[in-house]
C-alpha cells in the first residue's frame, strides 16, 4: 500500500485555524517592516509623481491630507515589497490541502500572474502614466487651471497601475478558459480581428487620455499578450489530448 505524505494527511479544524491566523500574523508583519524599510524612499516617489505636475508640485486641501497620503503611499510600498512573501504564506496555508500535482499547478499560474501583474503595473508607470498625465493636463489654460491634491492624484495612479496589472493577465485568463472547455484555440485564431477591434477599444477606455499615442501604448502589449494567450491555449489543448 502507499504510503501517504504528511502533506496529505487530514487537518483538524482548529489546527487549521491556528495556521491560517499564524500566516496572516507573518504577513501583516512584513508589510509593516517593508512599510518601515521604505518610508525613505515616499520623498523620491513623491518627486517622481510630480514631474508631470504644474511645478512639480502636489497641493493638499485639509490638514491630515498630506499626512494620510504619506501613509497610504508608505504602505502601498511596503505591500509591494513584501507581496513575494505575502504569496509565499498564502501559498503554505493553501498548499496543505491540496495534490501534489495541484500544488504544483497551483505555484506555477500564482509565480506566472505575480509577474504578468508587475509587468503591467510597472509597464504603466513607466511609459503609459507619464504620457496620459501630460496629455490630461495639457486641457489646462487661464480660466482651468490645473490644481492636482495629493489624495485624489493616489487614487488616480493606483486605479490606473491596478487596471494595467490586471489587464495584462490576459494569456492566464484566455489560458484558464480553454482548460475549463469555454474557449478553443482555433476559435481565437479565427475571431482575431475581432479580437484586436475590442483591444484598441479597451485600450481607449484605460488610457488616461483619448490621444493615440497613448492608445497604441496600451493595445501593442495586449495585442502581444493576445497571441500569447493563443500559444498558451495551444499548449493546453495539445496535453489535454495526449492525455
Amino acid at each position: 500500500m502507499k504510503s501517504q505524505s504528511p502533506l496529505d494527511e487530514p487537518i483538524p479544524l482548529m489546527v487549521h485555524l491556528i495556521e491560517l491566523r499564524k500566516r496572516l500574523i507573518y504577513a501583516a508583519v512584513a508589510v509593516v517592516a517593508g512599510s518601515v524599510a521604505t518610508y525613505p524612499l515616499v520623498d523620491p516617489f513623491l518627486r517622481d509623481l510630480a514631474r508631470p505636475m504644474p511645478f512639480g508640485q502636489f497641493i493638499f486641501i485639509s490638514p491630515l491630507e498630506a499626512f494620510w497620503s504619506r501613509i497610504q503611499l508608505t504602505l502601498c510600498l511596503g505591500a509591494g515589497v513584501s507581496l513575494p512573501f505575502v504569496l509565499f504564506q498564502i501559498w503554505s496555508f493553501v498548499q496543505r490541502g491540496l495534490l501534489p500535482r495541484e500544488r504544483n499547478i497551483l505555484f506555477a499560474v500564482t509565480f506566472i500572474s505575480f509577474l504578468l501583474f508587475v509587468a503591467g503595473a510597472a509597464f504603466c508607470y513607466y511609459l503609459v502614466l507619464p504620457v496620459g498625465v501630460k496629455f490630461l493636463l495639457a486641457y489646462g489654460n487661464e480660466v482651468m487651471v490645473p490644481m492636482i491634491s495629493i489624495s485624489r492624484y493616489l487614487a488616480f495612479v493606483f486605479g490606473l497601475l491596478f487596471a494595467f496589472g490586471v489587464v495584462f493577465e490576459l494569456p492566464l485568463v484566455m489560458g484558464f478558459l480553454v482548460k475549463a472547455g469555454l474557449l478553443q484555440v482555433k476559435t481565437m485564431r479565427r475571431q482575431r480581428r475581432v479580437a484586436v477591434v475590442l483591444i484598441f477599444i479597451a485600450a481607449a477606455a484605460l488610457t488616461p487620455g483619448p490621444d493615440v499615442f497613448s492608445q497604441i501604448l496600451m493595445a501593442v502589449p495586449l495585442l502581444i499578450l493576445y497571441e500569447f494567450g493563443i500559444i498558451t491555449g495551444d499548449i493546453i489543448e495539445r496535453r489535454k489530448l495526449n492525455g
